[in-house]
């Protein structure tokens, strides 16, 4: 049996009258590396606080390594990594003199050659001061500085956000000599789905502060589909399709977004509303996550598109 890293159970969170997370029940096994998605204000930020014992929950708990994260240990916090937007550092210091500031937190794990290595790799000098580094330079120290004391679980919130396609890249490629080299758990929160594909393995969609989805991200891309429908006449006001999730249709063609539905349901469907032909489209991870998060039939946001 796996063992567990981080669980969840019930987790809420209110503030004012309305739930920010909603009994919020999961379990991230060790070696994972799960994919934390949802819209702006899905309640994403507000879960990992939680998790980090950095917020008190309105209902439920969780816990980090085996221990409650509202009493979590210096021992338990040391490995625990956390990265967050934004990548705050302190600018007067070189790089050499935040690693010194840094280890002196982590006497016993500190792992020298990890983080030299780390800012080879990087291509950054030690003496280079932060505040001169550009955004994407600052992400990296992040990481390094994060990674150099070897945590068991590792928590990204939005870590790339800001940065250029070739800075994530390598960031991202970073990350995953680390996973592949040692195994680590890995809680991955990002608004930039290709990066979510190219590092999960699993994945967790919030919406509105509700789990929608726990699956492996294989799962997530069979599960969510987009099928047209060519009509020999008029196409059916109502859409009776089991798991329909979008639809937009012109004359004689109706698109339909669907989770977890069977292809006999498909063509039995269309068989029964004379349907010409119908197939299925592939979209991609961005495509599936914006329909399936979407509010069913949202209004148009142009005056154009009711035409």
């Amino acid at each position: 049996m796996n063992e567990i890293v981080l669980e969840t159970r019930g987790l809420t969170k209110y503030f004012g009258p309305s739930p920010a997370l909603d009994h919020l029940s999961v379990k991230i096994p060790k070696g994972t590396v799960c994919g934390f998605l949802g819209r702006n204000g899905a309640g994403k930020t507000t879960a990992i606080r939680l998790m980090l014992g950095l917020l008190q929950p309105t209902a439920g708990s969780a816990s980090l390594l085996g221990c409650p994260s509202d009493a979590l240990t210096p021992e338990i916090r040391a490995r625990v990594g956390y990265v967050t937007e934004g990548h705050r550092l302190f600018g007067w210091m070189t790089i050499q003199g935040i690693e010194r500031f840094q280890r002196a937190f982590f006497p016993d794990q500190w792992d020298d050659k990890f983080f030299t290595e780390m800012i080879e790799y990087f291509e950054l000098s030690p003496r280079q001061k932060i505040k001169r580094l550009s955004n994407g330079e600052r992400a990296q120290v992040s990481l390094a500085l994060t990674l150099a004391p070897r945590p068991e679980l590792l928590i990204m919130d939005d870590p790339t956000l800001g940065l250029d396609a070739a800075i994530r890249r390598q960031f991202l490629e970073g990350m995953i000599n680390l996973i592949m080299k040692e195994g680590r758990t890995v809680l991955f929160s990002s608004h930039i789905l290709g990066d979510v594909e190219r590092v999960c393995d699993r994945l967790l969609v919030l919406d509105r502060g509700v789990l929608r989805a726990d699956c492996t991200l294989e799962e997530f891309r069979q599960a969510v589909q987009k099928v047209t429908f060519s009509f020999k006449g008029t196409i059916p006001a109502e859409i009776d399709l089991p798991g329909v999730l979008q639809t937009r249709r012109s004359d004689t063609t109706l698109e339909v977004v669907l989770v977890n539905s069977a292809p006999e349901q498909i063509t039995r469907w269309a068989e029964q509303h004379q349907v010409e032909q119908h197939s299925t489209i592939p979209i991609s991870l961005e495509d599936q996550f914006i329909d399936f998060t979407a509010p069913r039939q949202s209004k148009p946001l142009f005056r154009w598109e009711e035409n």
